[in-house]
């Protein structure tokens, strides 16, 4: 009885101690470091900005020190945070999360998926981009006009990255792949030149959408997306202008779509009406709809689940264009 009950005390111990490493080994955990290379857009201050009085900010909402979950707003100096992989494969990819228009969150589809991405050596630029509602003189294209220049820069600086012209893929995230998708899809430039790295083009060579806010248009649009980029009371002309599914893809680059079919905030029906679109203007496209997910899942969200699969579907169908990420 004696021997019984001191190994039962002592399993018992054991396993107090195996709970106890596992719970200081999950306190333990940090967040990954931040890259500290970053490339401002402007040499100046951005375009239109004579009526803006904002202060930039940016907000923690993660209580879990293992990972952040910031987003930024009132962003007057547009920038891109730069992920240089160990290895790089010649590709670069431009990053552009999402926040209903209302703020840009920084992690989840930003650095989350661009360490990713690096890690099979594409290099990745995630980019903070300025808000319609902040008071810029271009309104709702002011957002058009970082993408549009951070294309350019990274274009027209490829050498210095070791990357090929011709090889800078574009990812956007529910309001950012709405944003994605114009800087894909709208052939004129929303600003006016002002060096010679805006000589380059501004428009990727892929495009890969993520649960994108494609319709400003009932009953399938997010309506707090075209709130902030539109205004309350945005004309049929308006809706119809900045609905990515109603605009002229033909010549644009091939584009890649991810959404849920559960996906409770930006519906799915987003994804396949501009899906018609591209099909009807000859885009090479691919799509993939997945049962579950919801929406805003980046990577670190879908863990476990089908979604997760979906860096490596993008790789596989960016490498039958010859194309590496």
């Amino acid at each position: 009885m004696d021997i019984a009950r001191r190994s039962l005390l002592a399993m018992a111990a054991f396993a107090g101690g195996a709970a106890m490493s596992t719970r200081t080994s999950a306190q333990s955990a940090v967040a990954p470091a931040d890259p500290t290379e970053t490339l401002r857009l402007w040499p100046g201050r951005a375009p239109g900005g004579e009526g803006v009085s904002v202060t930039g900010v940016v907000t923690e909402r993660s209580t879990d020190p293992a990972f952040h979950d910031r987003f930024a707003q009132y962003t007057t100096d547009p920038l891109m945070t730069v992920f240089r992989p160990e290895r790089p494969n010649g590709s670069a990819l431009l990053l552009i999360p999402g926040g209903g228009y209302r703020w840009s969150v920084v992690d989840k589809e930003g650095f989350d998926v661009a360490r990713v991405f690096a890690a099979s050596g594409t290099t990745c630029f995630v980019l903070r981009y300025r808000l319609p509602g902040d008071g810029w003189a271009a309104g709702a294209d002011a957002p058009l006009q970082d993408p549009q220049r951070a294309i350019r820069l990274i274009r027209s600086r490829s050498a210095e990255f070791d990357l090929d012209p011709k090889r800078i893929a574009i990812l956007g995230a529910s309001a950012g792949g709405h944003l994605a998708g114009l800087a894909s899809a709208r052939t004129d430039a929303v600003y006016a030149d002002i060096d010679a790295a805006d000589h380059a083009s501004f428009r990727p060579d892929l495009s890969i959408l993520m649960y994108p806010v494609a319709t400003m248009a009932d009953p399938f649009v997010h309506a707090g997306s075209r709130d902030y980029l539109l205004g309350s009371s945005p004309s049929p002309e308006r809706i119809a202008a900045y609905s990515l599914e109603r605009m002229a893809w033909r010549g644009a680059a091939p584009v890649f779509l991810v959404h849920a079919i559960d996906d409770a905030s930006v519906p799915v029906e987003n994804s396949l009406q501009l899906l018609s679109t591209l099909k009807a203007h000859q885009v090479r496209a691919e799509a993939h709809l997945f049962q579950e997910g919801g929406h805003g899942f980046g990577v670190r969200l879908i863990q476990g689940r089908p979604a997760e699969a979906w860096p490596d579907l993008v790789r596989t169908w960016a490498k039958r264009l010859d194309f590496a990420l």
